[in-house]
């Protein structure tokens, strides 16, 4: 019987995938995401029960944030379990140097995997069947899938969880109101993702399809599509027009490496 890896502590990295936002909060006011799972499921098998954790994503941030506000907090942190998501936001923004996000993201990739005993990074999910004109960031997207996978390929502590090639994150039930930020359920599927990349035996197939949906009235989903654009697309656009960001002046849900229970 293979032994199950145990790990004293884990810090996170990233934006709003990492900090977690979805439909599930926590009593404290934070999101319960992906990271704050693994992290309870990694504290269970903790030897001596001695388990820490921090996150230090922040929603809306770009690599080179990402790189330059989180990276040497992470590495004094020394935690033997890292992960690291980011580059999406960068994407996402017309006009993206994606040969900067290479440079930054591998920057702070080999620094963390450096100091960890295991670093965890991620193949986004594939927008294209999902959001209406995401063709268009399709081959950055590509670019940055295949600049992960050799990245990982070079270094023997690195294991890459692969969202991208899972179409059962193509049904909206995955995903919250906005429909940019996983759902519980997504966060629930990606956690289990991550715990099978590091060796857990599976407790469920998480890129199992969910059963269909009942049908929706077109009257119901043409409210829902107004609603979303009132109040997620058009504050978003502002933002962009205003050059801020969700996570300005936010501080991380999670920076120190504190106790975490199972």
């Amino acid at each position: 019987m293979n032994q199950l890896p145990r790990y004293r502590s884990m810090v996170a990295l990233g934006d709003s995938f990492t900090e977690g936002m979805c439909d599930d909060v926590l009593p404290d006011g934070h999101y319960r995401g992906w990271a704050d799972r693994v992290a309870a499921r990694l504290a269970v098998d903790a030897e001596g029960g001695d388990f820490r954790y921090a996150n230090l994503a922040v929603r809306g941030k770009l690599i080179g944030q990402i790189a330059d506000e989180q990276g040497d907090a992470a590495v004094a942190l020394g935690g033997e379990l890292v992960t690291l998501a980011g580059g999406l936001n960068d994407v996402m923004r017309p006009g993206c140097d994606i040969d900067h996000v290479e440079r930054t993201l591998g920057a702070l990739a080999e620094r963390l995997a450096k100091g960890a005993t295991r670093v965890v990074m991620f193949f986004s999910v594939d927008p294209s069947r999902r959001m209406r004109g995401s063709a268009r960031l399709m081959p950055q997207i590509l670019r940055l899938q295949g600049f992960v996978r050799d990245f990982a390929a070079a270094h023997d502590n690195i294991v890459v969880v692969d969202l991208f090639h899972v179409p059962a994150f193509d049904d909206a039930r995955m995903w919250a109101e906005d429909r940019l930020h996983f759902s519980a359920e997504g966060h629930r599927r990606v956690a289990e993702g991550v715990l099978q990349a590091l060796g857990y035996p599976a407790s469920f197939d998480w890129r199992e399809p969910l059963p269909p949906a009942p049908a929706t009235p077109r009257l119901t989903r043409l409210r829902a599509d107004l609603r979303w654009v009132r109040i997620h697309v058009l504050p978003w656009i502002g933002r962009r027009l205003t050059g801020k960001s969700s996570g300005d002046n936010r501080p991380a849900k999670r920076p120190a490496l504190d106790a975490y229970p199972g």
